[in-house]
C-alpha cells in the first residue's frame, strides 16, 4: 500500500536530521587525503576529502603543526589536475590552511600562473587566495597585476581585486593607497557590484580626509552611480558628511538633502528605504524635512513582500519616538499590519501606534492587542508592555483600561523579564497617577498570590510596605501579606515580616493585630524571619518594652541607608568582635570601597597607593593612615577626600608618574606617585617643583622629597598647599621632577657614587570643583529629596549651547558637579527629547547635597537645563549653582 504524501515542512518525529558529516573524525579523514598523493587523480573523490577537511576546520578541529604542514603539500600537488571544480576547492583549502611564511613559497608560483590564466574563474579566486596568504614583500611582486585585475572587463576577476584591495587595507594600507587611479575607474563600472565594491575600497582610502570624502560625495552625487547597492553605500556616506557639516544660516537647508529626497524616487526599492532612513535620521530633522520620507515609507506598508513592510514598520517605529505627530498619516495603514501573519511587524505597528494614538484610539487599540497578545514571543510583549506604560503616562485619564489590561497579562503564562516589565510598569503608573493606587496595588496583591518569582515577590511586597499604609483602608492588604509568611519560602518571609512592621509603624489601630502576627512568625524555621520579628517587636513596643520614638522607627524602617552596601560589607567583614560596638558612622562613604585603582599603561606598574591595595583595608583608609604619619600633615585634620591617580606621564616613558590630589578643609596634599623603568639607573632626593601661578587661591606650606627610587620600586613624593578653610578653591598647576641620576652596573647591582642632576617636565593637572565633593550615593531619592526639604533649596535655569547629543551634555554636567547619579539617572534613552537626572554627594565640610536636574534640547542641538539644588545649607546650595555657571 503507498505511504500517504508527507509536506516537506511536516515535523516527522520518527526521523532525525540527517547529515552527510557525522561522526567522521579527524584521524579518519587525514587518512583518506593520501588520495591527493594518487598518480592518476580522482576529482570527485578529492573534492569529498577536501570538503570534509573544511568541514573539520569550520567546526573547530585543530590540526596540529605537522598534521597541517601535510596536507597543505599534499593539497598542493592537486594543482597538476585540470578540473575546474576540483581548482576551486584547492583554492578555499589553502585559504581556510593560512600556511606560513616559509610554506606559502610553495603555492607562490602555482597561484601567479592561474592569476595569468586565460580562466576567468581561476584568475579571480588566485587573486582572493594570494591576497589572503601573502605579505608586504610578495605583495609589491604582484602589485601590477593586481592593478590590472581591477580595471579588468571581466566583472567577477575585478570584483575580486577590489575586495582582496578592501582586505588588505587593514594589514598593507601604503601599498593599497597607490590604486587610487584604478579604483576611481573602476568605480565608473557598468557591473552593479565592481562599482559597489570599488566605492567601498575608494571610502576607506579616503576616510580619515574629510574633505576628500566630502569630494568624493559631492561628485557621485551627480548621477554616475548606476548599481543600487553602491547607491545605498553612497546615502550612508552623504549622510556622514551631511552629519559632519553644518545647516547653510542664509537657507537654512542641509547640503545634499536634495540628492536623499531624489534617492526616494528611485526604482530599486532597497534605495528608497536606505534614503527614508537616512532623512529620518538626521539630527534636528524637522516635520518639511520629513514628510517625502514619511510618504514613501507609507506606501510600503501595503507592500506585498513582508521584507518591505516590516522595513518601513520599523523605521516609522523609531520616528514616533521623536516626532510621532508625524507618523500620525500612517495610522490607518499601520491598524491592518495588527493582524499581519509575521508576529514582528505586527508587534512593530501595535507599538508605533500606541506612540502616534490618540486618546480615543485607545479603547480600540487594547481590543485589537489582546488577540494577539498569546501569540508572539516575550521579547515582543515586553515591547508592548513598555509602550503601553508610555500611553497611560500620556493619556492618564485612560489608566482604567490600561490598567486592567496590565493586570491580565500579569496572570497569564510568561517568563520572568516579561513579568518584571509588567511589574514595573504598574509600580510607575502607581507613583504617577494618584488615581490609579489602590487598584494597581489590589492588582499587586493578586500577582504575589501565585508568583512563581522570590525577586518580584520580595519588590512587591517592598512596595506594599511604602505604599499600603497610605491607602484609604490599609487593613484588607494584611491578608495578602501574612498569606505569604505561611506559604512562601524564606527571602519571601523575611521581606512580608518587614511589611507587616511598616503597617504596624505608620498605623496605630493596625498596632495589635501586628503584634500578633509578629509574635508567631518568632517561632519560623528560618533565623532570618526570627530575628526580624523580635527586631520589630521591640522596636514597635510588642512584648510591653518601650519602644523607639515614632521618628526613629520610621527613619529605620523608611529611611535611605546613606552608606554604599559594598562599603558596609567590608567595615563589617573588618570588624573584630570586642566589648566596642560597631559604628556604622564609621563606614566610608565613597560609592567605591577602592575607587583609586590606577589605570595601568603598557609598561608600566602600579605606583605606590595608586596599586590596588592588597589587603582588605580600603584605599581610603590607607591613605588617611599615610598622610597622618608623616609629622608635616598630622596637624590638617581629618581627611575629605583622596581623587583618583591622575597621569602626569605619557606611557612607556622613562620615568611614570602620577598624581593623587588629598582634599583637607583648609589644605590640599598632592601625592606624587614615581616610578623609575630604567634599570640601569638609580634615582636620588626625587623631588617636584609646582608652579602654582595659575592657582591664586594656595600657597605652598611643606614638601617631602623622595630619597632614593631604584629601578621599579614604587615611591611617593608629597607637597602641601593651604587654601581658604571650606572653599572649593580651584587653579592648574605645573610641575617638575628634579633628581640626582646615579648609574647602575647591572651585573653587579651597584651604583656610582657621583651623580648628575638633571630634571623631567611633568603633565599639568587642575583642581577643579569636583574635587570637594563625595560620590554618596541615596537608595530612595524621593524620600530623600522630601526629608531634606525646601528651606536651602535653589533653582534656575541655565542654557548649555551646542551639544554633540542630550547624553554628551547629561554626562559633562555629572563630571563637573562630581556628584553620584541615582536610580540610574545618568544613562539617558537613544533619542530622547528631554531627560531628568538624579544626583546626590557630599560637599566639603560634610554637608549632604541633591540634585535635580531637568535636560531638554531647545532648538537645534541647543541644550537647556534646570537646576534644583537641596541641602543642609543654603551657601552650599548657592555654591553648587555657581560651579554649574562658571563651568
Amino acid at each position: 500500500m503507498a505511504e500517504p504524501l508527507v509536506k516537506k515542512d511536516d515535523d516527522r518525529d520518527d526521523e532525525a536530521d540527517y547529515s552527510p558529516f557525522m561522526g567522521i573524525e579527524k584521524g579518519a579523514v587525514l587518512q583518506e587525503a593520501r588520495v591527493f598523493n594518487d598518480p592518476q587523480l580522482d576529482a570527485r573523490r578529492c573534492s569529498q576529502v577536501i570538503t570534509k577537511l573544511l568541514y573539520l576546520l569550520n567546526q573547530g578541529e585543530t590540526f596540529t603543526k605537522i598534521e597541517a604542514t601535510e596536507v597543505f603539500f599534499a593539497v598542493t600537488k592537486l594543482f597538476q589536475s585540470k578540473d575546474t571544480g576540483l581548482r576551486r576547492m584547492v583554492y578555499l583549502m589553502i585559504k581556510e590552511l593560512s600556511p606560513s611564511a616559509d610554506e606559502v613559497i610553495i603555492v607562490t608560483s602555482s597561484l601567479m600562473k592561474d592569476m595569468n590564466s586565460k580562466t576567468d574563474m581561476y584568475r579571480a579566486n588566485a587573486i582572493r587566495v594570494l591576497c589572503r596568504i601573502t605579505d608586504g614583500t610578495l605583495l609589491t611582486q604582484i602589485e601590477r597585476y593586481l592593478k590590472q585585475a581591477i580595471v579588468d572587463k571581466n566583472p567577477v576577476v575585478a570584483s575580486a581585486a577590489l575586495v582582496s584591495g578592501i582586505h588588505l587595507l587593514q594589514t598593507n594600507p601604503e601599498i593599497v593607497k597607490r590604486w587610487s587611479n584604478e579604483v576611481q575607474e573602476a568605480v565608473q563600472s557598468r557591473a552593479a557590484l565592481v562599482q559597489f565594491h570599488a566605492l567601498a575600497l575608494l571610502h576607506q582610502i579616503r576616510q580619515n580626509d574629510r574633505l576628500a570624502v566630502s569630494k568624493l560625495v559631492t561628485s557621485l552625487t551627480r548621477g554616475s552611480v548606476r548599481s543600487p547597492l553602491a547607491q545605498c553605500l553612497l546615502i550612508r556616506y552623504t549622510s556622514q558628511v551631511i552629519r559632519e557639516s553644518s545647516v547653510n544660516t542664509q537657507t537654512g537647508e542641509r547640503p545634499f538633502l536634495d540628492f536623499l529626497e531624489s534617492c526616494l524616487r528611485h526604482k530599486a526599492e532597497m534605495v528608497i528605504l536606505e534614503a527614508a532612513r537616512a532623512i529620518t535620521e538626521l539630527s534636528g530633522v524637522t516635520s518639511r524635512e520629513l514628510t517625502p520620507a514619511i510618504t514613501v515609507l507609507q506606501l510600503f506598508l501595503s507592500s506585498s513582500k513582508p521584507v518591505l513592510r516590516f522595513a518601513a514598520v520599523r523605521t516609522l517605529n523609531k520616528v514616533a519616538m521623536t516626532h510621532p505627530l508625524a507618523v500620525t498619516n500612517c495610522n490607518i495603514d499601520m491598524e491592518s499590519l495588527i493582524s499581519d501573519q509575521n508576529r514582528s511587524i505586527a508587534t512593530l505597528a501595535i507599538t508605533t501606534l500606541l506612540k502616534t494614538g490618540n486618546e480615543s484610539s485607545v479603547d480600540r487599540l487594547m481590543k485589537q492587542i489582546t488577540n494577539f497578545m498569546s501569540d508572539i514571543a516575550d521579547e515582543f510583549k515586553i515591547v508592548v508592555v513598555e509602550a503601553i506604560r508610555s500611553l497611560c503616562l500620556k493619556f492618564p485619564l485612560k489608566y482604567r483600561s490600561l490598567m486592567n489590561f496590565l493586570s491580565s497579562i500579569l496572570r497569564e503564562e510568561g517568563g520572568f523579564e516579561y513579568k518584571k516589565a509588567i511589574v514595573d510598569s504598574i509600580v510607575i503608573l502607581i507613583k504617577d497617577i494618584p488615581e490609579a493606587k489602590e487598584g494597581g496595588l489590589f492588582h499587586l496583591c493578586e500577582f504575589i498570590e501565585d508568583c512563581e518569582f522570590t525577586y518580584l515577590s520580595t519588590q512587591i511586597l517592598h512596595f506594599l510596605g511604602n505604599e499600603g499604609p497610605k491607602t484609604s483602608d490599609p487593613s484588607k492588604y494584611i491578608r495578602y501579606i501574612y498569606n505569604r509568611v505561611i506559604l512562601e519560602n524564606a527571602t519571601i518571609r523575611a521581606s512580608a515580616v518587614s511589611t507587616l512592621a511598616k503597617f504596624g509603624a505608620l498605623i496605630d489601630s493596625l498596632k495589635p493585630r501586628i503584634f500578633v502576627l509578629l509574635r508567631r512568625c518568632l517561632y519560623d524555621s528560618d533565623d532570618e524571619v526570627r530575628d526580624r520579628a523580635t527586631l520589630y517587636l521591640n522596636m514597635l513596643g510588642g512584648d510591653g518594652l518601650v519602644g523607639e520614638t515614632d521618628k526613629d522607627v520610621k527613619e529605620f524602617l523608611f529611611g535611605s541607608l546613606d552608606v554604599p552596601l559594598v562599603n558596609l560589607e567590608t567595615s563589617l567583614r573588618n570588624y573584630e568582635a570586642s566589648e566596642e560596638p560597631f559604628d556604622i558612622s564609621t563606614v566610608p562613604k565613597e560609592v567605591k570601597s577602592q575607587p583609586h585603582a590606577e589605570k595601568k599603561a603598557p609598561g608600566k606598574k602600579p605606583s605606590g597607593l595608586g596599586a590596588p591595595s592588597s589587603g582588605p583595608t580600603s584605599a581610603g583608609d590607607a591613605f588617611e593612615k599615610l598622610l597622618s604619619a608623616i609629622p608635616e600633615f598630622s596637624g590638617f585634620g581629618k581627611l575629605f577626600k583622596s581623587s583618583a591617580p591622575v597621569e602626569l606621564t605619557e606611557a612607556e616613558t622613562e620615568y611614570a608618574v602620577n598624581v593623587v590630589k588629598h582634599i583637607y578643609d583648609g589644605h590640599v596634599v598632592f601625592q606624587y606617585n614615581c616610578t623609575n623603568t630604567i634599570p640601569e639607573q638609580l634615582l636620588e632626593n626625587v623631588t617636584v617643583f609646582v608652579d602654582a601661578s595659575e592657582a591664586e587661591e594656595f600657597s605652598e606650606v611643606a614638601s617631602k622629597p623622595l630619597k632614593t627610587l631604584p629601578y621599579d620600586s614604587p615611591g611617593q613624593s608629597f607637597v602641601a598647599f593651604e587654601k581658604p578653610e571650606g572653599v572649593p578653591a580651584v587653579g592648574k598647576f605645573s610641575n617638575l621632577l628634579k633628581f640626582i641620576v646615579k648609574e647602575v652596573d647591572p651585573s653587579m647591582g651597584e651604583a656610582d657614587e657621583e651623580g648628575v642632576e638633571d630634571e623631567y617636565q611633568l603633565e599639568d593637572f587642575e583642581v577643579v570643583s569636583a574635587d570637594y565633593m563625595l560620590k554618596v550615593g541615596v537608595s530612595n531619592f524621593k524620600h530623600a529629596w522630601d526629608n531634606m526639604g525646601a528651606d536651602c533649596e535653589r533653582v534656575d535655569e541655565y542654557g548649555l549651547g551646542v551639544r554633540e547629543s542630550l547624553a554628551e551634555a547629561v554626562s559633562a554636567v555629572i563630571n563637573i558637579l562630581g556628584m553620584q547619579a541615582c536610580e540610574g539617572t545618568d544613562v539617558v534613552p537613544s533619542n530622547a527629547r528631554s531627560h531628568t537626572s538624579l544626583l546626590s554627594g557630599v560637599f566639603i565640610g560634610n554637608v549632604k547635597v541633591l540634585a535635580r536636574i531637568s535636560f531638554g534640547i531647545d532648538g537645534p542641538k541647543q541644550v537647556a537645563m534646570k537646576l534644583a539644588v537641596r541641602s543642609e545649607d543654603q551657601a552650599v546650595s548657592d555654591a553648587i549653582h555657581e560651579i554649574v555657571a562658571s563651568g
